[in-house]
């Protein structure tokens, strides 16, 4: 079993920058894809970005340039690197990991992921 358990969300202003933080715990891993995910009430959950523990790293279009995602694997953390924040990136961000090497093709599949953290809310005001 995995756990997942984010932290860093939080209000900021137009332009601000937050990070992110998915720490992973219980079984260990090697082979994994770890990705950030974001909702916000009414609409379907979407992939934000996503890495893998050995290798690849994916961004949605709506973030590119401004998101970062990274993996510490001795800290057992995904972060989330979140600049030039806008109003639309408001929403509930959640961490989400599978045990399988990431692909292009599928790392935005919310239903591909067996563990998901509770979530953290970010919230950017104009």
């Amino acid at each position: 079993q995995v756990q997942l358990k984010e932290s860093g969300g939080g209000s900021v202003q137009a332009g601000g920058s937050l990070t992110l933080s998915c720490v992973v715990s219980g079984d260990r891993y090697k082979n994994a894809c770890m990705a950030w995910f974001r909702q916000i009430p009414g609409k379907e959950r979407e992939g934000v970005a996503g890495i893998g523990t050995l290798g690849g790293i994916y961004y949605a279009d709506s973030v590119k340039g401004r998101f970062t995602i990274t993996h510490d694997y001795s800290k057992k953390t995904v972060y989330l690197q979140m600049n030039s924040l806008k109003p639309d990136d408001t929403a509930m961000y959640y961490c989400a990991a599978v045990r399988r090497s990431c692909s292009g093709g599928s790392w935005q599949l919310r239903t591909d992921y067996t563990y998901w953290g509770q979530g953290t809310q970010v919230t950017v005001s104009s």
